[in-house]
């Protein structure tokens, strides 16, 4: 897991007791240390992007690590 990823999916959580326990089950899940590639990448993805009129955020640097390892992105994120 990378630093984004658990930080998305630890804001918001409103009450203390439930935001100790999600933190503690993702404990089990070690960071991922990033690189200059990952970030250089996730750089170049954004610009690529950017100029087809594609908005991003921090999924570029998702992207770029799942690159880097050949893994698949699953999502739930979704508009209609």
């Amino acid at each position: 897991m990378i630093g984004p990823i658990r930080q998305e999916l630890l804001s918001d959580i409103r009450h203390t007791a439930q935001f100790v326990k999600v933190r503690d089950k993702l404990r089990y899940f070690p960071d991922t240390v990033l690189t200059e590639t990952d970030y250089e990448l996730a750089a170049k993805n954004y610009n690529a992007c950017k100029q087809e009129g594609i908005q991003g955020s921090t999924d570029f640097l998702i992207c770029a690590v799942a690159m880097r390892y050949k893994l698949d992105i699953i999502t739930l994120d979704y508009k209609c």
